[in-house]
């Protein structure tokens, strides 16, 4: 006779799935007990009832088992992190590696290398590129020139203006000097001429005593 499959559903009948919920309870906790001893495994079961009643097997410690678990989806958690940092390192390395290589390939286009590939229209796009950026390149430099003659306009500005005074500063010492020179002059005449000379004694004497005697 064959026995009939055992449809897997919910047992409706609250008296029944008790029952069931109790024989196949000691039977789960028997099959991990020998899981145990037959592997030498740490098996720990936590089971609610319909009604919230705690049931629980361990092997050894419940508590150990607990924090080994705990232990092990922390460090599953860090592979998983580590896993993605690296897939996304990957991602950008990926990226940046197409855009320098990109870049690179433009670069050379614009030296005029590797020019066979490209159409009309991608010639032409970068035939304006290269005009454009020449135009830049000539407005720098025009800039930089119209800098550099201010500059030096701005020296020469600066030259001239003390060349200037050094010009007023020297006329004014020689008109000093011209004035002082005259002043001279005429103290010196009017000390010479400004009065009768002082007779010397001396003198006077000296001509007394040449004449003769009568």
């Amino acid at each position: 006779m064959v026995r009939e499959k055992i449809q897997i559903r919910k047992i409706d009948n609250t008296a029944a799935r008790q029952v069931t919920f109790s024989k196949r309870r000691r039977g789960l906790f028997k099959k991990a007990s020998e899981l145990s001893v037959l592997c030498d495994a740490d098996v720990a079961l936590i089971v609610f009832s319909s009604t919230g009643k705690l049931f629980e097997f361990c092997s050894s410690s419940m508590k150990q088992i607990l924090e080994k678990h705990s232990s092990h989806t922390k460090n599953l958690e860090k592979q998983d992190q580590v896993s993605l940092d690296l897939n996304l390192d990957n991602y950008k390395y990926v990226s940046l590696k197409k855009q320098i290589t990109e870049a690179s390939l433009q670069l050379r286009q614009m030296r005029g290398e590797a020019l066979e590939s490209l159409t009309v229209e991608e010639l032409q796009q970068l035939e304006k590129k290269l005009e454009a950026g020449l135009n830049r390149v000539l407005d720098k430099k025009d800039a930089h020139f119209t800098e550099q003659i201010n500059t030096l306009q701005e020296k020469v500005s600066e030259i001239l203006g003390m060349g200037k005074e050094q010009v007023v500063e020297d006329r004014e010492n020689v008109a000093n000097e011209d004035g002082q020179t005259s002043e001279s002059v005429t103290n010196a005449s009017s000390h010479s001429g400004g009065g009768p000379p002082e007779c010397d004694d001396s003198s006077d004497t000296s001509l007394k005593l040449g004449l003769p005697y009568s």
